[in-house]
């Protein structure tokens, strides 16, 4: 009925589609979250406790200064309270806040963070994000958690450059 036949040669393959390009379908998102994380403060050894004091100084600074300042012997020429801003507005407040008593040559200024009680499982948002900025900024000596009577360790005292 049909003849003889003839194998075709290069075996039996169908045309091949062209396979489309590799696409990371979350790498935007991994982007974004990475930058975020950046920003606002993934897992960090820079990460505090609500309990926790802080204190943080530059190779410059004596014994005692940092002594006088956890006491509380500096006067406390102005202040600022972080309470209900979220962490972006925060640092753009407590940058302003900075930069702006360094230009009126203040010495030593008092952050109050919050001790993050209402921070959840999160554990204390501001209060980390506070640590972290300060150490980073070069207007900042030194710092330290407050006296109980003006804050504790909800509050800080930031001494900055004249």
């Amino acid at each position: 009925m049909i003849g003889d036949v003839q194998p075709i040669s290069g075996g039996r393959r169908l045309p091949e589609k062209p396979r489309p390009k590799p696409h990371a379908k979350f790498s935007q998102q991994d982007d974004a979250d990475v930058l975020d994380e950046l920003l606002t403060g993934g897992p960090d050894p820079l990460d505090v406790e609500t309990g926790d004091e802080l204190e943080f100084h530059r190779p410059h600074v004596t014994r005692k200064v940092r002594r006088q300042l956890r006491r509380g012997n500096y006067s406390i020429q102005e202040e600022i309270d972080l309470h209900g801003m979220t962490l972006f507005e925060a640092r753009d407040a407590l940058r302003e806040f900075i930069l702006e008593c360094c230009d009126l040559r203040l010495g030593c200024v008092r952050v109050i963070h919050g001790k993050g009680l209402g921070s959840g499982h999160k554990g204390p948002v501001l209060k980390t994000g506070v640590n972290r900025w300060l150490r980073r900024w070069n207007e900042v000596v030194a710092f330290c958690s407050a006296r109980p009577q003006d804050g504790g360790t909800g509050a800080i005292y930031v001494l900055l450059n004249k």
